[in-house]
């Protein structure tokens, strides 16, 4: 559990005007018949699994944010989908957006992603980069539910989605780094995607601590000829459920409470 009332009244302000952002955004979406889910689908009847929604991502290349939308079963052991999830959102960031002297984590097994740990399908390039903004880092999923609400934030192990790794620290200095400021698929989707990383950014750098914690612990426990970020047998690395209404509220209940 978060403890909302140790973390400061500006980064509470900053949670209370991203919770406002996430409503209206929601309101707008809600008047025209949609969902975050159904921008991001751009009216496909059914979704293919696996498939990236927009085609091609969307990518700010102010930021260097980028973000995908889809849905499938789940690759491989481990915790099953929230029963309400409908599909998620796959949220990254790529180097050039990255605080200056950021740098992957090696270990022995290698961090940097290669050809045969690469999933199936990994964030779309984007062009005119350059090779020194493919090193991305993932830093979360959004689950949502059929009416496109979050219900679960969670992250994963290297190889679901070809990332390359980076500590717990510095992937943390990226959350405030996603942002989305585009017309294209919609522009309330981007507006609501960039602030539920605000909203629930405690939540987030929680989970990526986790995350590390996780991987570290399974490294230890079970080395062998497969290292741990290509480990199929470790899939989603830390995971917790949400709601933005009851997350609206423990701000505001906070912001009562602190001087």
């Amino acid at each position: 559990m978060v403890d909302f009332t140790g973390l400061g009244r500006a980064a509470l302000e900053t949670m209370a005007a991203a919770g406002g952002e996430v409503l209206e955004c929601r309101q707008v979406l809600a008047r025209a018949g949609d969902t975050v889910a159904s921008k991001a689908l751009g009216g496909a009847p059914v979704p293919i699994d696996w498939a990236h929604y927009p085609a091609g991502d969307v990518y700010d290349p102010v930021s260097h944010a980028q973000y995908f939308f889809h849905v499938h079963a789940p690759a491989g052991p481990g915790p099953a989908p929230a029963p309400r999830e409908h599909g998620h959102f796959h949220a990254f960031l790529r180097p050039r957006g990255m605080p200056p002297g950021t740098r992957p984590l090696i270990l022995p097994e290698l961090a940097i992603a290669d050809a045969p740990a690469a999933p199936v399908a990994p964030p779309m390039p984007q062009p005119n980069q350059g090779a020194d903004n493919d090193e991305f880092s993932h830093l979360a999923a959004v689950a949502v539910d059929a009416a496109g609400e979050p219900v679960r934030l969670f992250t994963t192990n290297r190889w679901v989605t070809g990332e390359t790794w980076y500590a717990a620290a510095d992937v943390v200095a990226m959350l405030d780094r996603f942002v989305v400021d585009l017309a294209h698929p919609s522009l309330p989707l981007n507006r609501w995607i960039t602030a539920i990383f605000a909203l629930f950014r405690p939540q987030l750098a929680g989970l990526v601590h986790a995350r590390d914690a996780a991987v570290m612990s399974f490294r230890r426990r079970r080395r062998g000829k497969v290292h741990v970020f290509d480990d199929r047998r470790l899939e989603i690395t830390s995971a917790v459920a949400v709601d933005v209404d009851e997350q609206i509220r423990r701000v505001a209940l906070a912001l009562r409470q602190v001087a």
